[in-house]
């Protein structure tokens, strides 16, 4: 869903409005990763379809993983630059607890899924 309020364009998350920024670097990086990732599913698809030896299933599936942490890199910086710096710029306690809860629930979901 996207609202205009004052002429900003809003998404809405079960957590709230949100300000709909992305560095133009970090898209374009993100977006160019995200083809090179797709590129290699397609790869490892192929290879499982093909039932190419093991090792070389493994070997493409992680490079996949490495990827994947690497676009988060990349959505993380912008979401540190954009929204996390503007939820502390804010001159409210609810925006920083609103920040450090999104970052601590991040943090949680990596060590729980990496586990």
């Amino acid at each position: 869903m996207t609202k205009q309020i004052k002429s900003i364009n809003l998404n809405y998350t079960p957590l709230g409005y949100y300000n709909k920024v992305m560095i133009a670097d970090i898209k374009k990086r993100a977006t160019h990763r995200s083809k090179i990732i797709e590129g290699q599913f397609k790869a490892l698809q192929k290879a499982i379809d093909s039932e190419a030896y093991c090792m070389d299933i493994l070997t493409q599936s992680l490079a996949i993983q490495r990827s994947l942490a690497s676009l988060n890199k990349l959505i993380l910086e912008n979401h540190l630059r954009t929204h996390v710096a503007e939820m502390f710029a804010e001159d409210s306690i609810k925006g920083h607890e609103k920040a450090i809860t999104e970052l601590l629930s991040l943090y949680e979901l990596n060590n729980v899924r990496s586990k």
